[in-house]
């Protein structure tokens, strides 16, 4: 990915959890970068919370586990905007246990529900008018608990995995189906849409630096990192980013 962060005119791009730090980091720094930002949350008064400073900022309130109402969402947000170019999912949380045997179904069902659920609505329901778009771009946060899972988190190891999986099956959909309405015979010559998986050990922002000062936060992320990753993505060739797995710099 190129270093220089992409001017973004002309796009519109939805930060799905945008309620939280990294939600605030990528509508600020898209909004920057001059796209037009959808930011969805399950709360009003969160969004607004978060948000309100933002006054250029489309905020949206969706229950993104309701299949049907993300669809409603998308449907509405194509009738606003004259195309939808980018899908941050920012939707998460962690819950972990004592051991394979302290993994409660509790903490699975949370975690299958915010991790995995809300991400497979909403690439659905957005998918189309993401592959039709010129620079169409999806985005997701794991984890390197992936790569190194412990007994004490093994649920959110699991589904960090499966919505990982997800993203790449999403990218094989945008490589196929471009690469079918390309005349190019050269595979992926014709792509214009990417998902991309960016992974962090955990992330930290300023406000939770001061609430802790004791503490180091060895190998985090700080959200604004995160979210000059995202905006990185559109100056990328879309087959270079697409299906790729990007560890994040502490």
């Amino acid at each position: 990915m190129s270093n220089a962060l992409p001017a973004l005119d002309g796009l519109t791009v939805v930060v799905a959890g945008a309620a939280g730090a990294s939600g605030i980091a990528c509508a600020t720094l898209l909004r920057q970068q001059g796209a037009a930002v959808v930011a969805v949350g399950s709360h009003a008064g969160r969004l607004e919370q978060a948000l309100g400073q933002l006054d250029d900022v489309d905020r949206r309130v969706c229950d993104l586990a309701d299949a049907q109402a993300v669809t409603e969402l998308c449907h509405a947000l194509t009738a606003d905007y004259e195309s939808l170019d980018g899908l941050i999912h920012l939707v998460g949380g962690w819950r972990g246990g004592n051991g394979i045997t302290g993994q409660t179904d509790d903490d699975y069902e949370v975690l299958h529900t915010s991790v995995l659920t809300t991400l497979r609505n909403t690439t659905r329901a957005f998918y189309p008018p993401l592959l039709a778009s010129s620079r169409g771009r999806v985005a997701i946060v794991s984890s390197t608990a992936v790569d190194s899972p412990t007994a004490a988190a093994a649920s959110y190891a699991a589904l960090k995995s499966a919505a990982e999986a997800w993203t790449r099956a999403v990218a094989d959909g945008f490589r196929r189906d471009q690469d079918a309405a390309s005349d190019s015979t050269t595979q992926g010559a014709g792509q214009t849409s990417a998902a991309t998986i960016l992974v962090v050990k955990a992330l930290v922002d300023d406000a939770l630096r001061a609430a802790h000062p004791e503490r180091r936060f060895p190998g985090y992320t700080h959200v604004d990192d995160l979210a000059a990753a995202v905006v990185g993505l559109y100056a990328a060739e879309a087959q270079s980013v697409n299906g790729q797995r990007i560890t994040l710099p502490s």
